[in-house]
């Protein structure tokens, strides 16, 4: 091989390196921000632009006190993503993707079901005057909102129903 030839052949070595990296890590983060729909994709609902997502080892710096619990249950990743209703209620949704369904099982049976309705979303689902917990496959999703209003209820259930649409199975 010629030492031009050479260098031609290393740095195309190097660019599809780089490339390919780039690609995977642009697909990975797309990834867990494709569950949560768009502004609008729930009626009233506007979600603000930052998704962040957490690995298993920096869930104690997002979950005060409680990310044991998810780390025995096989938590791969979390998502979080914040929307308005209105531009008034403020909602928190985290999104939680275990190793198994029986992760998800178990976080979601360690719920309290008192004063909870339990609509048709997932697998199965809670749904609180504040707050819907369900489950679909090897994802938990929770989401709690910072105020209260007559239309919270149900405005969050259809979030919920937009959400549980982008899940796979």
């Amino acid at each position: 091989m010629t030492a031009p030839f050479l260098r031609r052949f290393i740095l195309a070595i190097i660019a599809s390196s780089v490339l390919s990296l780039a690609t995977g890590c642009h697909r990975h983060s797309d990834s867990s921000a494709s569950f949560f729909p768009e502004s609008g994709e729930a009626s009233g609902w506007t979600k603000l632009p930052e998704v962040r997502t957490f690995a298993p080892d920096q869930l104690s710096d997002y979950i005060d006190g409680d990310a044991e619990k998810y780390l025995q249950a096989g938590v791969r990743s979390t998502s979080t993503a914040d929307y308005k209703l209105k531009d008034q209620i403020q909602l928190t949704v985290d999104l939680y993707t275990m190793s198994n369904s029986a992760g998800a099982k178990s976080i979601f049976e360690s719920e309290p079901p008192m004063n909870a309705q339990t609509p048709s979303l997932g697998d199965a689902a809670r749904l609180y005057s504040q707050s819907l917990i369900f489950r679909k496959g090897r994802y938990l999703v929770r989401m709690v909102a910072y105020q209260d209003s007559p239309e919270l209820t149900q405005a969050m259930f259809n979030l919920g129903v937009a959400i549980e649409k982008r899940l796979p199975r």
